[in-house]
């Protein structure tokens, strides 16, 4: 499997005294033992603190967001952090960076997105109940559903899109909550609504051995 980003990386974060853990799709695709096509991580350093020692696109890191290239791949790399006060149906008004997975699990929006799997590839503690949806491959949300998805309507098309990708399973009264909250989608910018349906026809067009 491609994970010699994450190595390299890890030694780097782990040498100046930070943590670092793949999350996202990044650990969804190591799980599936599919090769790895986003490269997602966390860590306990803020950008601040990365940016002693790594060299990266700065422009959202107010965020806790850090973005580099390594090896022709593009790496996202984000601060733990508490999120609240979502004003715009996109953003949070409020973003404070912690350093508990227990309080950063609060903000992501499904089970399946929130696989911690630390330095030495074990799955941490907080995401342990969330390992039966990856193993059913059920679409679940993490927190009140209806709540989560009036935060940030991109939210439905994410859905739409996982669904797909990895054949997941969905109760009806949250495919029905998806469908009767489509409307929201209209809230948002147009070109992230057009980024997320390209990565969905780019799921459309590739297939996915899972």
């Amino acid at each position: 499997m491609n994970v010699e980003i994450f190595d390299l990386l890890k030694k780097i974060f782990n040498k100046h005294g930070f943590r670092l853990y793949m999350i996202g799709s990044t650990s969804r695709d190591f799980l599936f033992g599919r090769k790895i096509h986003d490269f997602d991580f966390v860590t306990d350093a803020t950008p601040f603190d990365s940016l002693k020692f790594l060299k990266a696109n700065e422009t959202f890191k107010k965020y806790g967001v850090l973005k580099l290239k390594i090896n022709n791949e593009n790496v996202d790399i984000v601060t733990l952090r508490e999120e609240k006060n979502y004003i715009d149906h996109r953003h949070p008004n409020v973003i404070t960076f912690v350093n508990s997975l227990d309080i950063d699990v609060k903000r992501r929006d499904f089970t399946i997105n929130a696989i911690y799997i630390n330095e030495k590839y074990e799955v941490e503690k907080v995401s342990l109940p969330f390992l039966d949806d990856i193993k059913n491959r059920r679409l679940k949300f993490i927190g009140d559903p209806l709540t989560r998805i009036q935060e940030d309507p991109l939210r439905i098309l994410r859905a739409k899109r996982f669904i797909k990708e990895y054949n997941l399973n969905v109760d009806e009264s949250l495919r029905k909550l998806l469908k009767d909250n489509e409307r929201l989608v209209t809230l948002l910018n147009k070109c992230k609504v057009e980024e997320e349906n390209k990565k969905y026809n780019a799921v459309l067009e590739e297939e996915y051995d899972i």
